[in-house]
């Protein structure tokens, strides 16, 4: 990061304040994935003495990104490089392939894999006819081993007949299967998190999370994947781009 920092020149001459164009240095390296999340940000004064700046103009400018949430500041230890997921609306790929792409590493930690009778929202969303069989999968999400997400997914058991034999990606067992999703619908709301899922995602009960509804169909309009998804909002956010 040193090395990658030593091309920025304070100008001085600027309306910008120089807190400010070190703010907009150190996001700009973030942004483009130059560091990697959870990597340590120089301290105040490495920052000061190497970029001829003072700590007060360091100090504000982390501070900024602290707010933004695109970095974190860690009692006794320092700042580090908050891990962070946009996820494009626009295209339909899964939680493992959009770490991979932006120098994550994807990983699960299990918490149930079972068959059952679907429910009746269940049923619903997935159009399927009373007391069919589903699998129900829960886990946590993890990027660099940070929980990112708590994530309850139902599939049809014609489509996935053994829950534990999926590993990995859910999409790629799907894939493999050759029942990959092709399109999806996405509804997104906010809200607090309860007692559960504070305690699994680390966070302070009632502590804002995005809950997202996902159900995805086969080419043939076939429904075959409910997914219910509580994810951290200071880790993880969407990105929409509109045109006219």
């Amino acid at each position: 990061m040193l090395e990658q920092l030593s091309d920025f020149r304070p100008d001085h001459e600027s309306d910008t304040p120089l807190y400010m164009q070190l703010a907009n240095k150190l996001s700009d390296g973030i942004s483009s994935g130059n560091w990697r999340a959870n990597e340590a940000l120089p301290s105040e004064r490495v920052l000061s003495e190497m970029l001829d700046i003072s700590r007060v103009t360091a100090r504000k400018a982390i501070d900024m990104l602290c707010d933004r949430g695109m970095l974190t500041r860690k009692r006794g230890s320092g700042t580090y490089i908050t891990p962070k997921l946009e996820q494009p609306l626009s295209r339909l790929t899964s939680f493992s392939e959009e770490l991979r792409q932006r120098g994550f590493t994807a990983g699960s930690r299990w918490l149930q894999r079972e068959i059952g009778i679907a429910a009746p929202l269940e049923l619903l969303s997935l159009g399927l006819s009373p007391n069919m069989p589903v699998a129900r999968l829960k886990r946590l999400r993890t990027a660099d081993d940070v929980v990112m997400a708590i994530e309850t997914s139902t599939i049809p058991a014609a489509y996935m007949p053994n829950p534990h034999s999926v590993t990995g990606s859910l999409y790629g067992y799907l894939e493999a299967n050759g029942t990959v999703p092709m399109r999806a619908l996405q509804h997104i709301r906010a809200v607090n998190a309860s007692a559960e899922q504070a305690k699994l995602a680390n966070i302070a009960p009632g502590e804002a999370m995005l809950h997202i509804t996902r159900v995805s169909y086969l080419d043939n309009g076939a429904a075959v994947e409910l997914t219910h998804s509580y994810c951290r909002s200071d880790y993880y956010e969407f990105v929409a781009e509109s045109r006219r």
